[in-house]
């Protein structure tokens, strides 16, 4: 989760969210001009067998609904707004609400209407490139319409137990449970990432107390923004999970609550331990500065250890270096007539420096 997606320039791209024209009337689809294709896959479901259609098209899916209790229809792409309308005609979406689906970066949230439930939920899609996307979820009492951005997420588990020749729950109850299903996959995709932010953490951790690296710096600062991100999708998905245990509809049986509220438990622990790890990244970015400048200020010590060592030699060099010829006057460097002027010299300096050595650890500065 720690790499980033980013353009030529090196920047990261921001994803915009998408509005209706300026004085456009309530309900009004615009497609986004980089939405996808859509592709619709029909799931039909009942309790002794099931059938799935991928890209299937609208006569099949009117079909389905006269033939079947329960159908799953999952449209993945939103270029096509007269596809979506026309979904939205068969199964009577409020055009708010399909509004809503098409403008993506919507904020995760339950709305309540009268023939139906509307939730958006936000999902990671791809790990690698941290990139995220808007599900729209549409159920009442025999339908459940899904609209995603792209092909890509993490129903799978859903669909085969769905495809499963043996009994459960998603083939004997009604749409609100297979709502909870996919709802609780999204909310449960998230895990994975939060272990992969955990073995970063620790990779970290081990490496900063092996050997620092510039490149730590920036790569910390990513993962920390990662987890912003994830606590900004995360905050309003818990609440949309505590709306729909609360939610006072006929779409949504007591039975199913039960079930919403170990989903709500599951976004609740997503959402301690994403603050957990980003309090724990903020404090390796802040050991990393400690280190850092630890490491410089034992450079410089011992720099200027070594600086004042050598002031005192420098001085005794300077001073026999002066040359004065002491054939001109006794004052004027006798030393330099010393049979054993030079090694004199240098084991004095010798002496100088290793007192300043021992001077220096004595007082706990080497």
């Amino acid at each position: 989760m720690v790499g980033r997606m980013t353009d030529k320039d090196g920047h990261r791209p921001r994803k915009r969210t998408k509005h209706s024209p300026v004085g456009a009337s309530p309900g009004t689809l615009v497609a986004d001009p980089g939405a996808k294709a859509p592709i619709l896959t029909l799931t039909a479901i009942a309790p002794d067998r099931q059938e799935t259609i991928v890209n299937a098209n609208i006569e099949q899916v009117r079909r389905f609904c006269d033939e079947w209790p329960l159908i799953w229809l999952d449209c993945a792409g939103l270029a096509d707004v007269r596809l979506i309308a026309e979904i939205g005609r068969i199964f009577g979406l409020h055009p708010l609400a399909l509004e809503d689906t098409v403008n993506t970066g919507q904020r995760p949230k339950v709305d309540l209407f009268d023939e139906h439930v509307f939730v958006v939920v936000s999902m990671i899609d791809d790990v690698s490139s941290n990139r995220y996307e808007q599900v729209a979820l549409f159920f009442a009492e025999k339908f459940v319409v899904t609209f995603q951005e792209r092909e890509g997420d993490p129903f799978e588990p859903v669909r085969r137990r769905i495809e499963s020749s043996q009994s459960n729950r998603l083939r004997t109850r009604k749409a609100d449970y297979l709502a909870y299903a996919l709802i609780d996959a999204i909310v449960d995709s998230y895990f994975p990432v939060m272990d992969d932010v955990a073995s970063k953490i620790e990779h970290f951790e081990d490496d900063m107390l092996g050997a620092l690296d510039k490149t730590q710096t920036s790569q910390m600062h990513a993962l920390r923004r990662n987890m912003i991100v994830a606590k900004r999708m995360l905050g309003p998905l818990k609440d949309a999970a505590a709306t729909l245990l609360r939610a006072d509809t006929r779409f949504i049986c007591a039975e199913t609550k039960i079930y919403f509220n170990d989903t709500l438990d599951h976004a609740t622990r997503l959402m301690d331990t994403v603050e957990t790890y980003r309090d724990v990244v903020t404090g390796l970015i802040d050991m990393h500065l400690s280190l850092s400048q630890a490491r410089t200020s034992e450079v410089i010590n011992f720099l200027t250890i070594v600086s004042t060592i050598f002031i005192p030699l420098t001085f005794l060099v300077g001073v026999w270096g002066m040359n004065f010829d002491p054939d001109t006057s006794p004052w004027n460097m006798p030393e330099l007539r010393s049979y054993f002027g030079y090694p004199v010299a240098l084991g004095f300096m010798l002496i100088v420096a290793l007192f300043l050595a021992f001077y220096f650890r004595w007082k706990k500065w080497l």
